[in-house]
């Protein structure tokens, strides 16, 4: 009767993983029309790399249920290598780190700001967030939403090495949608 329950589970989990992995390869169309203008700044140039990148999305988080987005982020954090170069669509709250910060609780300038799109799980214990590093000249806090705001943002999943020799993920040339 055992055997009977866990090759049940184990062939549900696996059905689960293939219906998922079905969801992440679907690439979403249509989506640069639904873009707001990001302003006259930008260039032409600029906009069709980033029409191109919202019509060729690799990983949409958004499609997936708490729990997958949980496992997928963990993945991510835990196998970058899987991901480099990807495009990678996630929706959570709007975050920010900083090293330092002044006298008002204001980020210091002279430290580097890091933004992050925070995804809580299904029971809200165990939020992950993703740095992200928008594409442009943006200062904060005028070109940022307020803390904790619900954004979605596109970018391409890359890993670098900070200043204190540890290995960390971002999305670089992103889009707050």
């Amino acid at each position: 009767m055992k055997k009977k329950i866990c090759l049940a589970l184990a062939f549900l989990l696996v059905a689960a993983f293939a219906v998922c992995e079905n969801r992440l390869s679907i690439i979403q169309t249509g989506l640069s029309e639904s873009v707001a203008d990001a302003g006259d700044d930008h260039s032409e140039i600029a906009e069709t790399n980033r029409k191109d990148q919202l019509t060729s999305i690799d990983v949409d988080l958004t499609e997936l249920s708490s729990i997958m987005v949980y496992s997928e982020v963990y993945n991510m954090m835990y196998t970058p290598e899987d991901y480099i170069g990807k495009t990678v669509k996630m929706d959570g709250a709007f975050a920010i780190s900083c090293q330092q910060f002044d006298e008002n609780g204001q980020p210091d300038p002279d430290y580097p700001i890091y933004y992050a799109c925070v995804i809580a799980d299904a029971t809200a214990c165990c939020s992950q967030g993703m740095e992200f590093v928008l594409d442009g000249d943006f200062n904060y806090p005028d070109d940022y939403p307020e803390l904790g705001a619900d954004i979605t943002v596109v970018g391409t999943f890359e890993t670098y090495i900070d200043v204190d020799g540890m290995e960390y993920c971002h999305l670089v040339n992103a889009q707050m949608l």
